[in-house]
């Protein structure tokens, strides 16, 4: 870990609120990545296991129906990127892609759990903070489709809903992981 990576750490908002115990090891775990304009992060479906923090730039969350690309949500610098990756096991929900220059941390999903697991101080914070994402992903999934009117569009709708269905079925098992976290097992 460095210095810079630590400093970037406890100024991006997802880390408000931590001590600097816990900041030092979510800054252990990280690395700095960068990403150019119109570089796709991960596709829908990816089997990608990395979270990021993002630091500069803005980036599109985008779904894909029918070969239409549909932008859900805009992410910019203090927001964060690829919960799935922590949270899910499984393979992105969206396809992200850079609008701008793009400076992130960049974490293994898979250590971050481990490291939750590990620390359950630690991840009873982590999850706190993953679980509002999550949250604030599933309301910008649900007003996809008063942005692209897709109740005349049985392909879009069926999607969205599926989505939908996904993301609230993963908020649910995220919230029981929750709590076995913090009952210690």
């Amino acid at each position: 870990m460095t210095d810079r990576i630590f400093e970037a750490v406890q100024r991006h908002p997802f880390a408000e609120g931590l001590t600097p115990e816990h900041c030092a090891t979510l800054a252990a775990l990280a690395r700095q990545t960068s990403f150019a304009k119109d570089e796709i992060i991960f596709r829908e479906g990816d089997p990608k296991h990395e979270f990021f923090l993002l630091l500069t730039g803005r980036a599109a969350l985008e779904m894909v129906v029918q070969g239409r690309t549909l932008r859900v949500h805009t992410l910019e610098a203090g927001d964060e990127l690829g919960w799935s990756a922590v949270l899910m096991g499984g393979g992105k929900r969206f396809q992200a892609r850079a609008l701008e220059p793009i400076e992130a941390l960049a974490f293994d999903g898979y250590k971050l759990l481990d490291t939750c697991r590990a620390d359950t101080g630690f991840g009873y914070k982590i999850m706190h903070r993953l679980l509002g994402v999550v949250s604030e992903r599933l309301q910008a999934a649900r007003r996809v489709s008063d942005r692209h009117d897709v109740g005349h569009d049985a392909a879009l709708l069926e999607r969205a809903d599926q989505l939908l269905f996904e993301l609230q079925a993963a908020d649910h098992r995220d919230h029981r992981a929750l709590r076995r976290l913090v009952a210690g097992g």
